[in-house]
């Protein structure tokens, strides 16, 4: 299903917030936070820019999409529910027992995901990877790699960035969704990693800084992703934390917890004055 219009993108954006909530509280944990800030990116991702199929996700063509930030699933399990890769029913099973949707991305459990994700800075290493390995194989797709701001803090994620420039991975675009938050707090005080344009730029990669909750911005990137030769992209989205959840935003504390019974009527009321 490809979605063309800023309206019907803003609302599939709007219901996957619904998912991300309304899965969490069921569960009673996981992270709403970095999955609200990452809403417009997905939908972008999946329902505009990426080249998949739902019917055969085993394509050999299909773009790769890697969360890195994998404590962040919400977001990609109702992504993937909506884009009819499994029932939204399913959703309602997060971190239960034996539920396909675990805590973080497990490609055993969910043959759909690209990669099993969770301990933060490997995503982008298993791009460049996947990148390279189309380069060798002359394959035309592309992989597309979400990252958070925490994660920047992790020397692998370095390692792989110099590997990405390196070997010119002009097929590989790594996302930020840089919301300047992170579990123990603001970045600028846990591990400031600013300026992370200029950091990125001196490893050789091409950077692009956006409003990563404005779709006209976010279609821009990606379209200038394509244009670009012999150097890896990088997207900087500017995001809020828990954006769209009036009590959520901006709020470190909402990075791993639950909202509990009078919390989830606040935030879906919130939701539905978005639509």
């Amino acid at each position: 299903m490809k979605l063309t219009s800023i309206e019907e993108l803003k609302h599939m954006a709007n219901n996957i917030r619904r998912d991300i909530v309304t899965m969490v509280y069921l569960a009673g944990s996981g992270h709403p936070g970095g999955s609200l800030s990452s809403a417009e990116i997905l939908t972008a991702l999946y329902f505009n820019v990426m080249n998949h199929n739902p019917k055969d996700p085993n394509w050999d063509m299909r773009d790769r999409f890697v969360l890195s930030k994998g404590h962040a699933c919400p977001v990609l399990y109702a992504a993937l529910a909506r884009a009819g890769y499994f029932p939204l029913e399913e959703l309602k099973t997060l971190r239960k027992l034996k539920s396909r949707l675990q805590g973080h991305p497990s490609r055993t459990d969910l043959p759909y995901l690209e990669a099993s994700t969770g301990s933060l800075g490997q995503g982008l290493g298993i791009a460049v990877g996947m990148a390279l390995g189309a380069k060798l194989d002359n394959k035309p797709f592309r992989i597309y790699c979400l990252m958070g701001d925490g994660e920047q803090n992790e020397g692998q994620i370095w390692e792989s960035a110099m590997a990405a420039a390196h070997y010119k991975l002009d097929n590989l675009c790594g996302i930020i969704d840089h919301n300047y938050l992170q579990i123990d707090g603001p970045t600028k005080e846990v591990m400031d990693t600013d300026p992370l344009d200029e950091k990125y730029t001196a490893f050789g990669w091409h950077v692009i800084k956006i409003d990563g909750h404005d779709f006209e911005q976010i279609f821009k990137a990606f379209e200038e992703v394509k244009s670009i030769k012999s150097k890896p992209t990088l997207i900087l989205a500017r995001t809020t934390k828990g954006k769209g959840i009036s009590f959520m935003e901006n709020k470190a504390e909402w990075h791993g917890k639950a909202p509990n019974d009078k919390e989830i009527e606040i935030a879906l009321r919130d939701l539905d004055k978005a639509k």
